[in-house]
């Protein structure tokens, strides 16, 4: 895979694992939280949940992007500004998610 390829896949994968808590509601989108689901009938996950997910597919994706970049050649050494800069684009990502889950008007 070239570096256009991959580049193009790691941000499809980081549009895909922002906005994946807000569309489902299991755990990582694989796991069904029945306990919560049957107390309740119209149960949803809370947004403390959907954003601790969010640093969990965070990490994937990173993970991913960093296999990736493996190789392709040598792994570039990070420093926390990346982290930061990577987060805030990662919670950018998540916003129509957001916008769709909390904000838009249900009739």
């Amino acid at each position: 895979m070239d570096v256009n390829a991959s580049s193009w896949l790691v941000i499809a994968l980081g549009i895909l694992g922002a906005n994946l808590p807000f569309f489902n509601e299991k755990l990582l989108a694989f796991v069904p939280l029945k306990k919560a689901a049957q107390a309740e009938p119209g149960w949803r996950k809370p947004l403390g949940l959907r954003l601790l997910e969010m640093v969990v597919l965070y990490f994937i994706v990173g993970a991913l992007a960093f296999a990736l970049e493996s190789r392709i050649g040598n792994g570039f050494p990070q420093t926390w500004e990346f982290y930061a800069i990577t987060g805030c684009l990662f919670l950018v990502l998540a916003f129509p998610g957001f916008v769709m889950k909390y904000l838009r008007k249900r009739r």
